[in-house]
């Protein structure tokens, strides 16, 4: 059995995409990181936690997909907003500069593992605290990494990706499907 480690509808979606059979599973594991953490070891090391604590109830055959996202912008992530000050605050900061979206990757079965964290540059365009009141009221923001979603109403806000647009969503679909078949999941 596939198993995604995951409760985000956005990481469904996408793995849905591929055509590929999987069941949901949740975690629901301690994501306390440690201190000092860089962005990237954060992503990963939060993507490795769900995998293992997803493994803890399948079979050996089994095989897990867990994944973690971040916004970061001047070296400080940006998770999901507390409310909408905090998602205001969050926009502003991100309103006409280039951030990096980041997503830690744990695939595990068994023995076997595959780890990677997926990086894509986003350029928001010049918000106007119009832009970000409108965006704000639309509640959109507030259950995304850096209050924002690329695709939804928050696409009005990218100027550019240079990346993978997938990621910015929640998933490297691409990256995670070639490295799914190491595992035999076609």
């Amino acid at each position: 059995m596939f198993y995604l480690a995951s409760q985000s509808p956005r990481r469904k979606e996408l793995l849905t995409l591929t055509g590929l059979s999987f069941e949901v599973l949740v975690s629901g594991c301690d994501e306390t990181v440690p201190e000092g953490f860089t962005a990237e070891q954060t992503v990963q090391h939060l993507a490795n936690l769900k995998a293992e604590a997803v493994l803890q109830l399948c079979k050996d055959e089994d095989t897990v997909l867990a994944a973690d996202t971040v916004v970061v912008i001047d070296g400080n992530i940006l998770g999901k907003p507390k409310d909408k000050d905090d998602a205001v605050s969050m926009l502003r900061s991100l309103s006409g500069r280039t951030h990096t979206v980041m997503t830690g990757v744990c695939i595990a079965s068994g023995t076997k593992r595959q780890e990677f964290v997926s990086k894509t540059e986003v350029t928001f365009y010049d918000l106007t605290d119009e832009d970000i009141k409108h965006y704000v009221a639309t509640g959109d923001p507030m259950d995304k990494a850096g209050g924002y979603g690329i695709q939804s109403k928050g696409v009005v806000l990218v100027e550019k990706i240079n990346g993978d647009y997938s990621n910015v969503v929640g998933l490297p679909l691409a990256q995670c499907v070639r490295a799914l078949r190491a595992f035999g999941i076609q």
